[in-house]
């Protein structure tokens, strides 16, 4: 599996979304969409990306009962994207029925366990989770990928920080996509587990997620390019 970045496309609208990646002429990128720019635009904005010739990570996080989430897949593979993804916390049956509902479909798709959201620090998630003290979020993430690989997971999403230990619990080919990614810090960002894409490379990640640094610059398209080179060595 060779590296790739993804560019998280946090847009509150399609119109945002499409004249942003237009600017993307001479590049095929992997796009990510999420809740925010998906419960917007609906599922049509999907379609659009693909036409367009763009691989597509679909970040809606799902997590609800088995059955729930297994038809949800079903209804979201009409889309034909690339990779999806689930919280491992709704617990191992709820992803076995989903990835089979996706493999079924597409058996190529990517499938993606959320161990803990880049944005949580240990005191969160102690005290707001209220996962035991003794364990650190390290510990949660290996136990998660680990629950995640056991069920037919492709990989997880965590932060590049936790890569070397989810690789070593749970084998090399198991993928890690790394969102956090910065150049430098943002001043009020919300990402607290958060390394630079030379970082992210070294650490083993097999895909970054690159929002701002990518999509807030004056020339995106250099940025990208900048990140990927750092990112992937070309």
């Amino acid at each position: 599996m060779s590296r790739d970045v993804i560019i998280a496309l946090d847009f509150d609208s399609s119109e945002k979304a499409l004249n942003f990646i237009d600017k993307f002429q001479e590049d095929e990128v992997y796009v990510k969409i999420g809740m925010e720019l998906f419960y917007k635009a609906g599922p049509e904005i999907v379609r659009e990306f693909k036409k367009r010739g763009h691989k597509i990570f679909l970040d809606l996080k799902l997590h609800d009962i088995p059955n729930t989430v297994k038809k949800a897949t079903l209804s979201l593979m009409d889309l034909d994207v690339d990779m999806i993804n689930y919280h491992i916390a709704g617990g191992s049956k709820m992803l076995k029925e989903a990835i089979e509902a996706a493999k079924k479909v597409k058996p190529e798709i990517i499938t993606l366990g959320i161990t803990m959201l880049t944005s949580t620090d240990e005191e969160t998630m102690h005290n707001d989770i209220l996962i035991k003290d003794e364990l650190t979020v390290a510990d949660t993430v290996k136990k998660y990928a680990e629950i995640g690989k056991n069920s037919g997971l492709d990989g997880v999403v965590s932060s590049a920080l936790e890569v070397p230990e989810i690789k070593k619990v749970s084998g090399e080919d198991f993928l890690t996509v790394t969102p956090g990614i910065r150049l430098e810090q943002i001043k009020g960002d919300d990402q607290k587990r958060v390394v630079t894409p030379a970082d992210a490379r070294m650490l083993g990640s097999d895909y970054i997620v690159v929002g701002r640094p990518i999509t807030g610059a004056e020339d995106p398209v250099k940025a990208y390019r900048e990140i990927k080179k750092m990112f992937i060595g070309e």
